[in-house]
């Protein structure tokens, strides 16, 4: 395990030495954790405020909102949420609200307008969040127009994708937040080249960080999916990069194994390994061989423990970009989004909403992250540290 960024190289000559000797990337101890953790109302109470309220979390690729007035929707733990494309090419967030009585503004997950008009009074809002109208102006009195726009929420746009911060109060800075060495990594992938081919949500009865710990764990990868990702990533092998608050983490396909038995020499080898990235507080970052990504963001429930939004998106290259053609460019990631789906739907999910239910249970007891749950320990470790 390592805090200083590693070449691709080093990272898969690492596998590939723990492949040969049988071993993993290893803590220097166990973590010890208890049930509360996911089910206890004040825990996610400082998580909601201490987390999402303090620390940009990415909301969403700069791809889903490509023209001047388009817009998103979603729920954060803290606020519902309003992102939009302004006219100068940059991005804001609201809290979707009108400032008169309330109602929710917006109520369509995505679209492109004008304007916002609220469906109570029709008061309406520029897409820059300034109040355009208010309706039936001389019965209703005076108000600072400009004091009664929309809320802006601190909102940045970098490395093709878009972070927020939960809270009105706090300033953002996605570089700062990331440090220097993650903030290198993710500028060398080119990721606002890519294209957000599918974009899914799904409410979930589980913690947040139940979903969390599933997608950053190696160690599972054999008993959880013996049908699907067990029959091509090794399991219980990973090449650890500690960066604080974020860490990156080697990965060896099966399709390695033929070089266990000879020096690949300079080989590019990137092709045999899956590069995946924690980005604290609640993104796993999945670089593919053949350079496509796969984004999973958890979001806590605005007030239950045991629930959660999963979002997973699929980024790819441009049919330009990649060569194909456009026939084969569609089939190509259909059926990898289906992969992704059945997976999902099938094994993690089932399987997380168990947990979920057993973690209820009044006597189930300390719980355990392994020395070899590097990643894990790693997120709790900092998750720690943001609600203390």
């Amino acid at each position: 395990m390592t805090s200083i960024a590693l070449s691709r190289q080093e990272r898969i000559r690492r596998t590939l030495e723990h492949l040969r000797a049988g071993t993993t990337d290893e803590s220097d101890g166990v973590m010890w954790f208890g049930p509360e953790e996911f089910t206890d109302p004040r825990i996610a109470a400082r998580e909601r405020d201490h987390v999402f309220g303090r620390v940009p979390s990415i909301v969403a690729h700069t791809g889903e909102l490509p023209r001047p007035k388009d817009f998103l929707t979603l729920r954060m733990p803290r606020n519902q949420v309003l992102v939009v494309r302004q006219d100068d090419g940059g991005v804001k967030a609201f809290v979707n609200a009108c400032r008169h009585r309330g109602a929710l503004l917006e109520e369509q997950e995505k679209g492109s307008c004008r304007l916002f008009s609220c469906g109570y009074h029709r008061w309406s809002y520029d897409t820059d969040g300034k109040l355009r109208t208010v309706t039936r102006e001389g019965t209703f009195g005076d108000i600072d127009r400009e004091a009664h726009g929309l809320i802006e929420l601190p909102c940045e746009e970098r490395h093709g994708f878009i972070w927020l911060i939960d809270d009105v109060d706090v300033p953002i800075d996605v570089a700062a937040w990331l440090g220097p060495e993650v903030d290198e990594i993710l500028a060398g992938y080119h990721l606002d080249r890519l294209l957000a081919y599918r974009c899914e949500g799904f409410d979930e009865p589980a913690n947040w960080k139940i979903m969390q710990d599933a997608f950053i764990d190696n160690y599972h990868i054999q008993y959880a999916h013996p049908n699907s990702a067990g029959k091509h990533v090794h399991t219980n092998v990973q090449a650890v990069e500690d960066f604080g608050r974020h860490a990156r983490m080697c990965s060896p396909r099966k399709k390695i194994d033929r070089w266990l038995d000879e020096d690949p020499g300079d080989r590019d080898l990137g092709r045999y390994v899956i590069d995946g990235h924690f980005l604290l507080p609640n993104s796993t970052l999945l670089r593919q061989p053949d350079d496509h990504f796969e984004l999973l963001t958890f979001r806590p429930h605005p007030s239950d423990p045991g629930r959660c939004r999963m979002e997973m998106r699929l980024l790819v290259p441009s049919i330009e970009d990649s060569g194909m053609d456009p026939e084969r460019w569609r089939k190509t990631w259909e059926k990898n989004w289906d992969i992704l789906l059945a997976v999902l739907h099938q094994e993690d999910f089932p399987l997380l909403r168990g947990s979920q239910l057993a973690l209820t249970s009044a006597n189930a007891g300390g719980m355990i992250l392994g020395r070899n749950e590097v990643v894990n320990q790693i997120f709790h470790r900092e998750l720690r540290k943001l609600v203390s």
